[in-house]
C-alpha cells in the first residue's frame, strides 16, 4: 500500500474541549493497517496515521512526534528512570509509547485505550508488551479512579479520525492529569491541529501545572507540538540536561532518540512562546 501523506496522529479518547460529548451516539472508527517501506502504520477509519512501527526493529521509535514526547526523559533524574516508577500512555496508538517504558526503562506500564479494535491490532501487529497494564476504557475514567500522586511518567496522546484537537481537553482533565502525577513526575502532551486549538490546549494546560511548570518542544514538520508539564520540577541546568541528554543517546540513540537536539527545541512557555 502506498503510505499515507496526511501529518501524524493519535487516537481516539474522550471529553470536547467544551465539555462532555454523549458516547454511546458515537460509533468508534474501525481499525486498518498500512505497510509501505518497511513500516506499518495504524488507522483509524482514515488515511491519517495513528502509529507506525518499523518492522524489522519493533523497539524503534519511527514516528518524529512520538519521539519528542520522549523528550519528557530530560526532567527525571537518572535515579528515576532506573526500572522503578509507573509510566501512563493515554491513547495506545501503534505502541511505541508503551513499547518503550515497558522494555526500555523497565517501568510498570499502564496503557488506558478506549477503542478494543486498536488493542486487538496492537497485539496482533504491533508487539504490545505483555508486560504492560491494557486498560480498554476512556481515559477520563480512568484518572477519576487512579491513586493521587501514583504516576512518574504521563503521556497524553488523544485523538480522534477527525485531528481537529484533543478529544480530552478541559480544563478538569488537565487537573486530573495533575493530581494523578508523583511530586516531581511529568507529562508530556501531543497538540496537533489549528492554531486556536493549540492555545487552547496550552491555556487549559496551564491552568492545571502554571505556566512556570511548562515548556514545548519546537513543533515537527506534520504540526505536531508536544508541551511537557510536570508537578513541581523546574527546567534542570544546562549542563545537567547536557549530561542526560548523552545518558539517554548512549543507551537509546539507536532506537531513534537522538536527545541532543532535544536541548536546542525546548522552549519555556513561561517566556511567551505559547
Amino acid at each position: 500500500m502506498s503510505r499515507p501523506r496526511a501529518p501524524s496522529r493519535p487516537p481516539g479518547e474522550g471529553l470536547a474541549s467544551g465539555g462532555p460529548r454523549p458516547r454511546a451516539a458515537q460509533p468508534l472508527p474501525p481499525v486498518s493497517i498500512s505497510e509501505f517501506d518497511g513500516v506499518r502504520y495504524l488507522h483509524l477509519g482514515s488515511v491519517w496515521v495513528q502509529g507506525a512501527m518499523r518492522i524489522g526493529a519493533p523497539r524503534f521509535v519511527e514516528l518524529d512526534y512520538v519521539q519528542r514526547m520522549l523528550a519528557a526523559l530530560l526532567w527525571l533524574p537518572e535515579e528515576r528512570l532506573s526500572g522503578g516508577g509507573h509510566a501512563v500512555q493515554l491513547g495506545l496508538g501503534a505502541g511505541a509509547l508503551t513499547r518503550f517504558t515497558a522494555r526500555e526503562l523497565r517501568m510498570a506500564t499502564t496503557v488506558v485505550e478506549i477503542n478494543p479494535l486498536v488493542v486487538t491490532a496492537n497485539t496482533a501487529m504491533f508487539h504490545l508488551p505483555r508486560t504492560a497494564e491494557v486498560v480498554v476504557g476512556d481515559a477520563a475514567d480512568w484518572l477519576a479512579q487512579a491513586p493521587r500522586r501514583s504516576v512518574r511518567l504521563l503521556h497524553v496522546d488523544l485523538y480522534d479520525e477527525q485531528a481537529a484537537a484533543p478529544v480530552l481537553d478541559s480544563a478538569a482533565f488537565y487537573a486530573a492529569c495533575h493530581d494523578v502525577l508523583e511530586d516531581g513526575g511529568v507529562m508530556a502532551v501531543n497538540l496537533f491541529g489549528r492554531d486556536v486549538s493549540y492555545a487552547g490546549s496550552v491555556a487549559r494546560i496551564a491552568a492545571a501545572f502554571g505556566l512556570e511548570r511548562m515548556w514545548r518542544l519546537r513543533p515537527t514538520r506534520e504540526g505536531n507540538t508536544v508541551v511537557v508539564a510536570g508537578r513541581g520540577v523546574s527546567l534542570p541546568a544546562r549542563d545537567v540536561l547536557r549530561e542526560r541528554a548523552a545518558r539517554i543517546e548512549e543507551r537509546h540513540g539507536r532506537l531513534g532518540l537522538a536527545a541532543r537536539k532535544w536541548l536546542r527545541m525546548v522552549q519555556p512557555l513561561a517566556e511567551g512562546c505559547g
